[in-house]
């Protein structure tokens, strides 16, 4: 069995507790108009243009998003971290795209490495079948849910799908024993009115458990953007600005009302 890979991060630090090695998948059913891993939107491999420097000079040279790995192949590469791994309390993260586009892979990569003794994360748009769930729950022990917009015809034009699947499946994981991180994509002139924000720490306060251990407040950013260049795709987000630190700050503590500890950044 074989899943479809476009990058493998060593050293993350940024998607899930501890040092980690971050697996991003291909295929995503979201298109995110802020989305900074165009390359995995697509389920297949695709070519895409990459700029080299050489002192002043530019080339561009094609390379393929999306090389093929076995489940063996991926706990190869986390045992040469294991140290470091173990050490920070880490383990390996799956993330893409939407690591559920790929659920045989996923589910036995998922397997092998709990097998070997890793912690593991799934980073999830969280719009996937609601079958696929209890598959993988035995061999997952973190999820980084991503919460993007409560309103479904808003998050339908910025996403390309609704939220009501992906609000399901955020309460069907409220009532396992997995454990649950909330990131929220702090995106200026779309999920940041006042309104918004209101409503989404109300959501977050009544659905509060035990099991959500944190909010993490992603600021949208433009490192991205090159990519898009690359894949000769239109940016809908270059007229829209970043988030400013202070912005970040006055965030965090209002969503520090909910009674759940908050972070800027994964």
């Amino acid at each position: 069995m074989k899943g479809l890979v476009f990058s493998i991060k060593r050293y993350s630090i940024h998607d899930g507790p501890g040092i980690r090695v971050t697996v991003f998948m291909k295929g995503c059913p979201l298109s995110c108009w802020w989305c900074h891993n165009p390359e995995g939107i697509s389920p297949e491999p695709e070519e895409v243009n990459e700029i080299k420097r050489i002192g002043k000079k530019e080339f561009s040279v094609k390379k393929m998003a999306g090389e093929y790995y076995e489940p063996e192949d991926i706990v190869a590469l986390i045992e040469r971290d294991r140290v470091f791994i173990e050490r920070s309390g880490g383990g390996i993260t799956f993330s893409g795209g939407e690591p559920f586009m790929q659920p045989e892979f996923l589910l036995e990569t998922l397997k092998v490495c709990r097998k070997a003794g890793f912690h593991t994360a799934i980073d999830t748009s969280g719009h996937f079948p609601s079958e696929l769930l209890p598959e993988v729950l035995p061999y997952t022990c973190l999820f980084l849910f991503d919460l993007k917009h409560l309103d479904p015809e808003k998050h339908q034009k910025f996403t390309g799908v609704t939220n009501t699947l992906i609000l399901k499946n955020l309460q069907l994981m409220l009532k396992s024993d997995v454990e649950i991180m909330l990131r929220i994509p702090v995106i200026p002139g779309i999920n940041d009115d006042e309104q918004h924000l209101f409503e989404l720490r109300k959501y977050i306060s009544e659905i509060k458990t035990g099991r959500i251990r944190m909010i993490n407040l992603l600021p949208y950013h433009k490192i991205g953007a090159s990519k898009y260049r690359r894949l000769n795709r239109e940016d809908k987000m270059k007229d829209y600005n970043t988030p400013s630190s202070e912005r970040m700050k006055e965030l965090k503590e209002f969503f520090s009302a909910t009674g759940i500890k908050v972070k800027i950044g994964g």
